[in-house]
């Protein structure tokens, strides 16, 4: 009989699938729709309303692609929508949110040492930043402040630096690093889901029923595809984050998530300028790499070492790990079997920290990792790697019946 722990690994890892693939859909259309907009040439058919053209060539056949001023003259029937990768990205993406961190709050959203609330106070914050978050965004491109990109964006940038900072206040490294890339693609699924697509219906509609389209609601569209474009690369970048502790851990952690921001408007540009024909701005990765070095830089702080030692730090679902039978021994196999890779201090050459940020040397933290303890040393063999301190088939047999005894209990 499956158990609850076996059931939501494997539903974590195929929503994590769906979400890798939907992503990848999503931004493989957007960057191919970007780079074909921006190197379009003049059209022959402008008398028809065709306002540039390209050909290309892929996978043996040959394209020609042509994009209208507004639209054409007839509407086709068979007109195709790009929505659902965007749709559907979001949606898995949420959907890991809650398996991971809402679900698991005690041990990857809520730190006692950062902020003592409880997961569900925890909880509506998230979803409450999310939210308020898009509706705070809406108002402001619609308003007279927004009509200049430029001063937007940069307002935007902004915003965004004082959530990495705010988050920082309430959650997790880890999750606070997360819920920036998650404020971030909630911003740009809503513009699709709420702005372009709904506008682009409008246009064909008023196709439909012979009327000519207003240009404004393709120039919002713009607007808001021109922002996704630029704020693709630093979610990729803060949904990784979570893997790599010398992001998330590190005392300086917002201030390294703005400057992955900079990068992104970096790169894009450089990739931009020249889909456009407008020249090579190889300057642009002179400035990303200088970028990434004080990021590199930054991360070499201090990381956070207040991470409670007893067991007030604890949540119920915690302490009940802590005080379950077994809990000693297992405390003993991983002292001996882990902590010198997973610990403040590391003594495993090779290593500058604990990897994925994860410490075994405490019993508060122990506890508060018994789960990924229970999949990772003990129903499989995944830890230690090649099972280099020779951990035995008797101590992992101790992990599972200390796991089972205390979500028995």
């Amino acid at each position: 009989m499956f158990e609850t722990t076996f059931l939501l690994e494997w539903l974590e890892f195929a929503t994590r699938w769906l979400h890798a693939i939907t992503a990848i859909a999503w931004i493989g259309s957007s960057f191919y729709f970007i780079a074909l907009d921006l190197g379009l040439r003049p059209s022959n058919d402008r008398r028809q309303g065709v306002s540039g053209e390209e050909w290309q060539v892929h996978g043996g056949g040959f394209y020609h692609i042509q994009k209208y001023m507004v639209a054409p003259a007839r509407m086709p029937e068979d007109l195709i929508w790009f929505k659902w990768e965007s749709y559907m990205t979001w949606i898995s993406g949420f959907a890991m949110l809650i398996l991971v961190y809402y679900l698991g709050g005690e041990l990857y959203l809520i730190d006692p040492n950062v902020l003592d609330i409880p997961v569900w106070q925890g909880v509506l914050i998230s979803l409450g930043s999310l939210g308020i978050g898009w509706l705070a965004y809406d108002l402001i491109c619609k308003s007279r402040f927004g009509d200049n990109n430029n001063r937007l964006m940069m307002f935007l940038f902004v915003v965004l630096v004082a959530m990495a900072w705010g988050y920082t206040q309430v959650f997790t490294g880890r999750a606070a690093l997360l819920h920036l890339g998650a404020f971030t693609a909630t911003i740009m699924t809503a513009n699709v889901f709420i702005t372009i697509i709904p506008n682009q219906k409008i246009v064909v509609g008023d196709l439909k029923a012979g009327r000519t389209p207003d240009a404004k609601y393709g120039k919002i569209a713009k607007q808001r595809s021109t922002h996704n474009n630029y704020l693709t690369l630093p979610v990729i970048f803060l949904m990784l984050s979570n893997h790599y502790p010398l992001a998330f851990a590190s005392e300086f952690n917002w201030l390294i998530a703005a400057l992955v921001f900079l990068m992104g408007v970096s790169i894009r540009h450089y990739f931009n300028t020249k889909h456009a024909r407008k020249g090579t701005p190889n300057w642009t990765w002179a400035v990303t790499v200088a970028l990434f070095a004080l990021i590199m830089w930054l991360s070499t702080a201090p990381m956070f070492h207040n991470r409670g030692d007893g067991e007030a730090t604890l949540g119920p679902a915690a302490m009940r790990f802590a005080a379950a039978e077994g809990f000693e021994e297992v405390q003993d196999i991983l002292m001996g079997r882990c902590s010198m890779c997973h610990a403040e201090e590391v003594y495993w050459d090779g290593l500058g920290h604990a990897p994925k940020g994860v410490f075994l040397d405490n019993p508060a933290d122990i506890a508060r990792q018994a789960r990924a303890i229970y999949i990772q040393a003990g129903l499989t063999n995944a830890m230690p790697p090649a099972n280099l301190t020779y951990i035995e088939p008797e101590e992992r047999a101790v992990i599972v019946a200390w796991y089972r005894a205390a979500i028995s209990g």
